[in-house]
Protein backbone atom coordinates (compact mmCIF):
# COMPACT_ATOMS: atom_id res chain seq x y z
CA UNK A 1 0.00 0.00 0.00
CA UNK A 2 2.51 2.66 0.82
CA UNK A 3 4.79 1.47 -2.29
CA UNK A 4 1.49 2.68 -4.01
CA UNK A 5 1.81 6.03 -2.37
CA UNK A 6 5.45 6.84 -2.77
CA UNK A 7 4.57 5.62 -6.47
CA UNK A 8 2.28 7.98 -6.95
CA UNK A 9 4.04 10.90 -5.60
CA UNK A 10 7.54 10.15 -7.09
CA UNK A 11 5.52 10.21 -10.59
CA UNK A 12 4.00 13.64 -9.69
CA UNK A 13 7.57 15.33 -8.92
CA UNK A 14 9.08 13.43 -11.74
CA UNK A 15 6.87 14.92 -14.05
CA UNK A 16 8.09 18.76 -13.27
CA UNK A 17 10.71 19.17 -16.04
CA UNK A 18 7.69 17.98 -18.57
CA UNK A 19 4.86 19.39 -19.61
CA UNK A 20 0.93 20.06 -17.64
CA UNK A 21 -3.13 20.45 -17.91
CA UNK A 22 -4.54 21.54 -14.75
CA UNK A 23 -8.28 20.59 -15.61
CA UNK A 24 -8.56 17.70 -13.09
CA UNK A 25 -11.01 15.21 -12.59
CA UNK A 26 -11.12 14.65 -8.73
CA UNK A 27 -10.40 17.84 -7.71
CA UNK A 28 -10.57 21.83 -8.65
CA UNK A 29 -7.01 23.45 -9.66
CA UNK A 30 -6.41 27.36 -8.71
CA UNK A 31 -7.15 28.67 -11.75
CA UNK A 32 -10.65 29.49 -12.95
CA UNK A 33 -13.01 28.87 -16.06
CA UNK A 34 -12.87 32.10 -18.65
CA UNK A 35 -15.04 35.12 -17.44
CA UNK A 36 -18.33 35.38 -19.06
CA UNK A 37 -18.60 31.54 -19.77
CA UNK A 38 -21.09 28.79 -18.62
CA UNK A 39 -20.34 25.16 -18.31
CA UNK A 40 -22.63 22.41 -17.43
CA UNK A 41 -21.48 18.97 -16.28
CA UNK A 42 -23.38 15.59 -16.21
CA UNK A 43 -22.02 12.75 -14.42
CA UNK A 44 -22.26 9.40 -13.13
CA UNK A 45 -20.31 7.51 -10.44
CA UNK A 46 -20.97 3.85 -8.75
CA UNK A 47 -19.86 1.23 -7.25
CA UNK A 48 -20.45 -2.68 -8.83
CA UNK A 49 -19.21 -4.61 -5.96
CA UNK A 50 -21.83 -6.54 -4.19
CA UNK A 51 -24.55 -5.29 -6.49
CA UNK A 52 -24.49 -1.81 -9.08
CA UNK A 53 -24.91 1.27 -6.78
CA UNK A 54 -24.47 4.53 -8.97
CA UNK A 55 -24.98 8.44 -8.52
CA UNK A 56 -25.83 11.00 -11.02
CA UNK A 57 -24.62 14.47 -10.87
CA UNK A 58 -26.27 17.75 -12.65
CA UNK A 59 -23.66 20.56 -12.46
CA UNK A 60 -23.75 24.22 -13.90
CA UNK A 61 -20.79 26.46 -13.48
CA UNK A 62 -20.19 30.20 -14.83
CA UNK A 63 -16.59 32.30 -14.66
CA UNK A 64 -18.49 35.43 -13.09
CA UNK A 65 -14.82 37.61 -13.77
CA UNK A 66 -11.14 36.10 -13.94
CA UNK A 67 -10.93 35.40 -9.86
CA UNK A 68 -14.24 34.68 -9.38
CA UNK A 69 -15.90 30.85 -10.25
CA UNK A 70 -19.32 29.73 -8.76
CA UNK A 71 -21.16 25.85 -9.32
CA UNK A 72 -24.29 24.73 -9.09
CA UNK A 73 -25.17 20.71 -8.33
CA UNK A 74 -27.89 18.60 -7.87
CA UNK A 75 -27.55 15.07 -7.02
CA UNK A 76 -29.86 11.74 -7.46
CA UNK A 77 -28.29 8.45 -6.11
CA UNK A 78 -29.67 4.49 -5.00
CA UNK A 79 -26.92 4.93 -2.80
CA UNK A 80 -29.20 4.74 0.55
CA UNK A 81 -32.38 2.82 -1.01
CA UNK A 82 -33.43 0.68 -3.79
CA UNK A 83 -34.42 3.20 -6.38
CA UNK A 84 -32.97 6.40 -7.29
CA UNK A 85 -34.13 9.30 -6.02
CA UNK A 86 -33.59 13.14 -5.59
CA UNK A 87 -30.14 13.61 -2.52
CA UNK A 88 -29.77 17.50 -2.46
CA UNK A 89 -28.07 20.45 -3.72
CA UNK A 90 -24.87 22.05 -3.47
CA UNK A 91 -23.11 25.49 -4.13
CA UNK A 92 -19.38 26.21 -4.97
CA UNK A 93 -17.74 29.24 -4.85
CA UNK A 94 -13.66 29.80 -5.85
CA UNK A 95 -11.81 32.93 -5.68
CA UNK A 96 -8.46 33.21 -6.98
CA UNK A 97 -6.40 35.66 -5.17
CA UNK A 98 -2.43 34.82 -6.40
CA UNK A 99 -1.53 34.47 -9.71
CA UNK A 100 2.22 34.60 -10.77
CA UNK A 101 2.04 34.08 -14.34
CA UNK A 102 4.99 33.82 -17.08
CA UNK A 103 5.94 32.24 -20.78
CA UNK A 104 3.87 28.95 -20.40
CA UNK A 105 3.90 28.73 -16.94
CA UNK A 106 1.97 29.61 -13.73
CA UNK A 107 1.36 29.59 -10.28
CA UNK A 108 -1.63 30.32 -8.45
CA UNK A 109 -3.90 30.09 -5.46
CA UNK A 110 -7.01 30.69 -5.08
CA UNK A 111 -9.66 30.10 -1.68
CA UNK A 112 -13.03 28.36 -2.07
CA UNK A 113 -16.34 27.47 -0.23
CA UNK A 114 -18.99 24.44 -0.40
CA UNK A 115 -22.36 24.49 1.17
CA UNK A 116 -24.40 21.46 0.79
CA UNK A 117 -27.52 20.40 1.44
CA UNK A 118 -28.69 16.54 1.52
CA UNK A 119 -31.50 14.28 2.62
CA UNK A 120 -30.03 11.14 3.20
CA UNK A 121 -29.53 8.76 6.14
CA UNK A 122 -26.31 9.57 8.18
CA UNK A 123 -24.95 6.12 8.52
CA UNK A 124 -20.94 6.68 7.51
CA UNK A 125 -18.57 8.00 9.78
CA UNK A 126 -16.73 9.90 6.14
CA UNK A 127 -18.09 13.15 5.74
CA UNK A 128 -18.79 14.07 1.75
CA UNK A 129 -20.71 17.17 0.87
CA UNK A 130 -21.46 15.18 -2.77
CA UNK A 131 -24.84 14.33 -1.96
CA UNK A 132 -24.20 12.41 1.33
CA UNK A 133 -24.25 15.40 4.04
CA UNK A 134 -25.37 19.00 4.96
CA UNK A 135 -22.75 21.10 5.64
CA UNK A 136 -20.10 23.47 4.99
CA UNK A 137 -16.31 23.82 3.60
CA UNK A 138 -13.47 26.08 3.21
CA UNK A 139 -9.95 25.44 1.93
CA UNK A 140 -7.50 27.31 -0.32
CA UNK A 141 -5.47 25.50 -2.96
CA UNK A 142 -2.06 26.07 -5.04
CA UNK A 143 -1.64 24.72 -8.77
CA UNK A 144 2.09 24.82 -10.10
CA UNK A 145 1.50 25.06 -13.64
CA UNK A 146 5.15 24.08 -16.21
CA UNK A 147 4.32 23.91 -20.12
CA UNK A 148 2.05 20.31 -20.05
CA UNK A 149 2.32 19.41 -16.74
CA UNK A 150 0.81 20.68 -13.79
CA UNK A 151 0.47 19.93 -10.32
CA UNK A 152 -1.73 21.04 -7.51
CA UNK A 153 -1.97 20.42 -4.02
CA UNK A 154 -5.12 21.73 -1.69
CA UNK A 155 -6.43 21.39 2.03
CA UNK A 156 -9.87 22.04 3.44
CA UNK A 157 -11.88 21.92 6.69
CA UNK A 158 -16.17 20.62 6.61
CA UNK A 159 -18.55 20.85 9.06
CA UNK A 160 -21.95 18.77 8.68
CA UNK A 161 -25.21 19.48 10.08
CA UNK A 162 -27.84 17.47 10.43
CA UNK A 163 -29.89 16.27 7.15
CA UNK A 164 -33.33 17.26 6.68
CA UNK A 165 -35.08 14.46 8.33
CA UNK A 166 -31.67 12.78 10.06
CA UNK A 167 -29.98 13.79 12.93
CA UNK A 168 -26.35 12.06 13.74
CA UNK A 169 -25.43 10.08 16.63
CA UNK A 170 -24.12 11.47 19.87
CA UNK A 171 -20.20 10.82 19.20
CA UNK A 172 -20.23 10.76 15.23
CA UNK A 173 -17.96 12.78 13.50
CA UNK A 174 -19.18 15.92 12.24
CA UNK A 175 -15.76 17.64 11.51
CA UNK A 176 -13.79 16.58 8.37
CA UNK A 177 -10.04 17.20 7.30
CA UNK A 178 -9.18 17.08 3.68
CA UNK A 179 -5.98 16.92 1.91
CA UNK A 180 -5.02 16.08 -2.06
CA UNK A 181 -2.09 16.07 -4.46
CA UNK A 182 -2.92 16.18 -7.93
CA UNK A 183 -0.82 15.64 -11.13
CA UNK A 184 -2.02 16.01 -14.91
CA UNK A 185 -0.12 15.66 -18.14
CA UNK A 186 -1.00 16.79 -21.61
CA UNK A 187 -0.20 13.95 -23.76
CA UNK A 188 -1.74 14.74 -26.75
CA UNK A 189 -1.12 16.95 -28.94
CA UNK A 190 2.90 16.80 -28.98
CA UNK A 191 2.27 20.76 -31.17
CA UNK A 192 -1.17 22.75 -31.16
CA UNK A 193 -1.79 23.74 -35.09
CA UNK A 194 -5.56 24.40 -34.17
CA UNK A 195 -8.14 24.95 -31.27
CA UNK A 196 -9.90 21.93 -33.00
CA UNK A 197 -7.18 19.50 -32.15
CA UNK A 198 -8.44 16.60 -29.50
CA UNK A 199 -6.24 16.77 -26.37
CA UNK A 200 -5.66 14.22 -24.21
CA UNK A 201 -4.85 14.64 -20.79
CA UNK A 202 -3.56 11.68 -18.11
CA UNK A 203 -4.36 12.44 -13.93
CA UNK A 204 -3.23 10.92 -10.95
CA UNK A 205 -4.79 12.24 -7.78
CA UNK A 206 -4.09 11.49 -4.01
CA UNK A 207 -7.12 12.18 -2.15
CA UNK A 208 -7.23 11.94 1.48
CA UNK A 209 -9.53 12.72 4.55
CA UNK A 210 -9.49 12.54 8.40
CA UNK A 211 -12.21 13.19 11.05
CA UNK A 212 -10.17 14.71 13.59
CA UNK A 213 -10.24 13.03 17.37
CA UNK A 214 -11.86 10.37 16.17
CA UNK A 215 -9.01 8.41 14.62
CA UNK A 216 -10.47 7.85 11.28
CA UNK A 217 -8.17 8.33 7.81
CA UNK A 218 -9.32 7.31 4.27
CA UNK A 219 -6.92 7.16 1.52
CA UNK A 220 -7.62 7.22 -1.98
CA UNK A 221 -5.77 6.99 -5.25
CA UNK A 222 -7.41 8.50 -8.53
CA UNK A 223 -6.04 7.83 -11.76
CA UNK A 224 -7.71 9.20 -15.13
CA UNK A 225 -7.63 10.09 -18.72
CA UNK A 226 -9.41 13.06 -20.01
CA UNK A 227 -10.99 14.19 -23.46
CA UNK A 228 -11.14 17.60 -24.91
CA UNK A 229 -12.88 18.12 -28.30
CA UNK A 230 -13.03 21.06 -30.02
CA UNK A 231 -11.92 23.10 -26.70
CA UNK A 232 -15.50 22.81 -25.84
CA UNK A 233 -16.51 19.46 -25.33
CA UNK A 234 -14.75 17.12 -22.25
CA UNK A 235 -15.02 13.66 -21.22
CA UNK A 236 -13.34 12.60 -17.88
CA UNK A 237 -13.05 9.00 -17.01
CA UNK A 238 -11.93 7.75 -13.87
CA UNK A 239 -11.59 4.78 -11.42
CA UNK A 240 -10.62 5.23 -7.34
CA UNK A 241 -8.85 3.20 -5.89
CA UNK A 242 -9.13 2.93 -2.00
CA UNK A 243 -5.31 2.93 -0.37
CA UNK A 244 -6.41 2.65 3.03
CA UNK A 245 -9.83 3.52 5.12
CA UNK A 246 -10.95 3.03 8.95
CA UNK A 247 -14.09 4.79 8.73
CA UNK A 248 -17.74 3.48 7.40
CA UNK A 249 -18.06 4.73 4.00
CA UNK A 250 -20.50 4.39 0.72
CA UNK A 251 -18.53 5.34 -1.98
CA UNK A 252 -15.14 3.50 -2.25
CA UNK A 253 -13.17 2.11 -5.24
CA UNK A 254 -15.93 4.13 -7.11
CA UNK A 255 -15.49 4.82 -11.21
CA UNK A 256 -16.60 8.25 -13.00
CA UNK A 257 -17.98 9.10 -16.72
CA UNK A 258 -18.19 12.75 -17.19
CA UNK A 259 -19.38 14.98 -19.46
CA UNK A 260 -19.03 18.54 -19.69
CA UNK A 261 -20.07 21.52 -22.30
CA UNK A 262 -18.86 25.10 -22.27
CA UNK A 263 -20.37 28.08 -23.76
CA UNK A 264 -18.02 31.13 -23.95
CA UNK A 265 -18.91 34.71 -23.54
CA UNK A 266 -22.36 34.37 -22.58
CA UNK A 267 -22.79 37.32 -21.01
Amino acid sequence: MYQIIFFAIAFLLSLDNSYAQELYVSTEPASNMASRSVGIRLANEGMINNGFKNRTNLEVMTGVSKNLMLHGNAYFSDFYQDKQKFEGLSFYGKYRFLSIDSVKKHFRGAFFAKYSFSNDPLVNDEISLEGDNSGIQGGVVFTKLLHKLAVSGSGNYTYAFDNQNYDFRPGQARQSIGYTLSGGYLLFPKTYTSYKQTNVNLYIELLGKTNPGKGQNLMDLAPAIQFIINSTFRIDLSQRIQLWNNMQRTAKNMYLVRLEYNFFNVY
